[in-house]
């Protein structure tokens, strides 16, 4: 494919049927995306005084509150239209932050309006090695719902030789249990070769329940059960850096981004048990030399020729306000600031269309409990809501 054809184009994927999770979630009754392009535009929201963020959501309990995190390790909320200036939660001590490392999301639980559970996903310095990765929970006040409780308990610590590929994103799924992306490690090329290896949580998405046993629980239908020396946690494998992922509220299916290397993006749509390929494939080609195909293919892609280079997984809108973004999945790249439209144009066809050009740095999308889409803007410390006409 090239450059010019990077822009638009439509993919056919083999017809595998997808093993959906989507318990809760209203299926056959999903909106189509129009076939008319939407034209984006960004409502600003907050214009600056963000500090690096790198993602927003929503608590899921009726508030409308936002909550915006900070790479350092702060997690901000925008309420009633403003920000406010005490930070939800302030970990700056325990996090290290810096380039790609830092407190990368978090995410609340299904019935944190009783429980007031949160999980927060960050990077810290290490105990015989330089780094590790860190899964862990939290509670809200009891006496004020807009500050949490400063008790931490560790459900998971990954230790990781290098700074980069830290995946870092926890999100409930439909089905309650929590989905958590990891990268491959670190370093040019997968060299640990992570990628392919079931005995790694590197390189994988992993799932968990986090309402059994601590500190956390198996589901027992992940798929890698009975393998010989496979990791239980694991959902599906075969990713560089999955840094953002989503549910489609509406029909549960998972779709992901995974950031390239040198020379591919891609877009998959996460099957139970799924291969994604790398570090034996980037995008739709082989990463280093001739290969065999591996993995399912990505239902998107696009390359680097003009300028992008990380791409920052985005939302099917679902929302009511932007009626011309419906069944839409949005999608950007970090360092261009170039946002896309991708549409489903026939059971695994694919049509994806450059619908804004931006400008951001854009770190990461949000959905509010209503499934209005936002970004966060990393270099201006800003947020902005996703609409279309």
């Amino acid at each position: 494919m090239t450059s010019r054809l990077a822009l638009i184009f439509i993919l056919a994927i083999a017809a595998a049927g997808c093993d959906l999770v989507n318990v809760g979630y209203n299926q056959g009754a999903c909106g189509s995306a129009s076939s008319t392009t939407p034209t984006i535009q960004l409502q600003l929201l907050i214009p600056s005084g963000l500090a690096q963020p790198v993602y927003v959501t929503h608590a899921g309990d009726g508030s409308g509150r936002l909550f915006i995190v900070e790479q350092a390790g702060v997690i901000r909320i925008f309420k009633n239209g403003s920000l406010l200036a005490t930070p939800f939660l302030d970990i700056r001590s325990r996090v290290l932050s810096g380039g790609e490392q830092g407190l990368l999301s978090v995410a609340f639980h299904p019935q944190y309006t009783s429980n007031g559970r949160f999980f927060v996903n960050y990077t810290a310095t290490g105990v015989g090695v330089p780094y590790k990765s860190v899964i862990a929970e939290y509670n809200v006040s009891t006496t004020n719902r807009d500050v949490a409780d400063l008790t931490e308990r560790v459900l998971l610590e990954i230790p990781d030789r290098y700074s980069n590929h830290n995946g870092g994103l926890n999100l409930f799924g439909p089905d309650g249990y929590l989905y958590i992306g990891l990268g491959d490690e670190g370093g040019a090329g997968d060299p640990q070769n992570n990628g392919q290896n079931l005995g790694t949580l590197f390189g994988k998405v992993l799932r968990i329940d986090v309402n059994g046993a601590l500190p956390y629980a198996i589901p027992s239908d992940n798929p890698f059960l009975g393998t010989a020396g496979a990791r239980r946690e694991i959902w599906a494998y075969g990713l560089r850096n999955p840094w953002r992922f989503s549910f489609d509220r509406c029909d549960g299916r998972l779709f992901l981004a995974d950031v390239g290397q040198a020379t591919w993006e891609e877009v998959d749509i996460i099957q139970k048990g799924g291969n994604y390929g790398w570090n034996i494939m980037e995008g739709p080609a082989c990463y280093l030399s001739a290969c065999t195909p591996t993995g399912l293919p990505p239902i998107a892609y696009y390359d680097h020729a003009l300028g992008d280079c990380s791409i920052t997984g985005g939302y099917v809108y679902r929302g009511t306000a932007s009626p011309a973004l419906t069944g839409w999945y949005l999608f950007a790249d970090f360092c261009t600031g170039r946002l896309w439209s991708l549409r489903e144009t026939s059971p695994n066809n694919w049509t994806m269309t450059q619908a804004a050009q931006t400008g951001l740095g854009i770190s990461s999308f949000g959905e509010d409990q209503n499934g209005e889409v936002y970004i966060v803007d990393y270099n201006g410390g800003a947020l902005y809501r996703v609409t279309a006409r």
